[in-house]
């Protein structure tokens, strides 16, 4: 096999393979402090809007490192970074175990956030390297890393929680961080050949080109696209537990719509990867948005507990694939060396835009009294993201040669 050859290859593969265990490990900084919010909210007696400042400093943490991670991505290798990020989350997640107040525990939340980026947009810009044919779903099976690490480390850290309370929950993962990502990262020191490479840059070269947009115009365009769905996604996936609160069904029930929804995108990656393969980042982005778009309007006259559960499954398979199709277009229209900062930037707006999505939803609600407005904000928002995304389409199918008469 020669250096050119190792794209899609066995090896390809199976670090493919590692690269989505450490993702299901890694990425586990989002969802812990999730988990243990009742339990910070009763210890330090503060109210929910408090209990919910770590998390919210998770994120922000979380966006910035994807940027600055995924730059040391491309200097440095996947390796360095992630075993830098493993030290560092082990070390913040254990002295938040020692956290005397609840603005200790935020701002160590925030550095757990940071080291948690580097298992989704950096890790996601690695994997890309090595795949060409079948980017798409070994992209898709990365991102799928960060939806399955919320679907089983809850379930794990709540028995270690009732029995011996949230600060056993972080030291336990400190342990868990330092012996499980240092080594696995170990085995993806090998870099991309240069042959590898230039095969890989060859065809974003034509896209580019028929595209039209400089690299800088249009990184800042997916950022614009990633924010416009990203306010759009964040409406069911951060209020519909208080939706459901409101209509008289209890958390219990919107807990289960928001893991129905978090299986759906499971599913939703993987068949958008798939898909990807065959029409390309940009297509499937698009059809996702679409669909993404069609079950908000679908929430607008749901009101029962049955078209709830209905509409949540749609809007969960519709949204799943979004975010990855990103990291997927820039790399089909963008060079090898700046995959993990032109990528990084562009998970950091998709973030930055469910944290602004998150924060507008509930400003209309208090507002409005209701979430009718908020959906429609969402719809709106998710327009935006559509047009851009027909726009670069446009720009990038070829052109009919004009015929001129003799």
């Amino acid at each position: 096999m020669t250096d050119a050859d190792i794209l899609d290859s066995r090896y390809a593969w199976t670090r493919l393979a590692i690269s989505l265990a450490i993702a299901t490990i890694g990425n586990v900084g989002m969802w812990a402090i999730i988990v243990i919010m009742p339990a910070v909210q009763a210890e330090f007696a503060i109210d929910r809007a408090d209990a919910s400042l770590p998390y919210t400093l998770t994120m922000v943490g979380f966006a910035l490192g994807n940027l600055v991670i995924g730059r040391i991505v491309d200097r440095f290798g996947i390796t360095l970074a992630l075993s830098a990020a493993a030290v560092l989350i082990a070390g913040s997640t254990a002295l938040a175990a020692l956290a005397p107040s609840v603005l200790i525990l935020s701002a160590l939340q925030f550095v757990i956030g940071f080291g948690t980026a580097a298992s989704f947009g950096p890790l996601i810009a690695d994997v890309s390297l090595w795949f060409l044919k079948r980017r798409g779903i070994a992209v898709a099976i990365t991102a799928s890393g960060n939806y399955l690490s919320g679907a089983f480390w809850p379930v794990i850290l709540s028995g270690v929680l009732a029995e011996q309370g949230w600060r056993a929950v972080y030291m336990v993962l400190a342990v868990v961080t330092v012996a499980t990502v240092l080594p696995l990262a170990m085995f993806l020191r090998r870099r991309v050949p240069m042959a590898a490479t230039e095969r890989a840059d060859a065809a974003s070269s034509l896209r580019a080109k028929a595209a039209g947009f400089p690299p800088r115009t249009l990184m800042l365009m997916l950022g614009l696209a990633g924010i416009g769905c990203c306010v759009a996604m964040s409406m069911p996936q951060v209020h519909i537990v208080s939706l459901c609160v409101d209509l008289g069904y209890g958390p219990a029930v919107g807990g289960q719509m928001l893991s129905l929804m978090l299986l759906g995108g499971v599913a939703s990656r993987l068949v958008s990867g798939l898909l990807a393969d065959r029409l390309g980042g940009v297509m499937t982005l698009l059809i996702g948005s679409a669909l993404q778009c069609l079950a908000l309007f679908l929430y607008l006259p749901s009101g029962g507990l049955v078209s709830l559960y209905m509409v949540s499954l749609i809007f969960g398979l519709a949204q799943g694939g979004i975010v990855p199709s990103y990291a997927l277009v820039v790399r089909e229209y963008m060079p090898s060396q700046e995959a993990g900062r032109r990528v990084g930037f562009v998970i950091m707006a998709t973030i930055l835009g469910m944290a602004l999505g998150g924060w507008m939803s509930g400003w209309i609600y208090d507002v409005t009294g209701g979430y009718h407005m908020a959906f429609i904000n969402g719809i709106v928002w998710n327009v935006l993201n559509i047009a851009i995304m027909v726009l670069i389409l446009m720009r990038t199918r070829p052109r009919k040669p004009v015929v001129v008469a003799a």
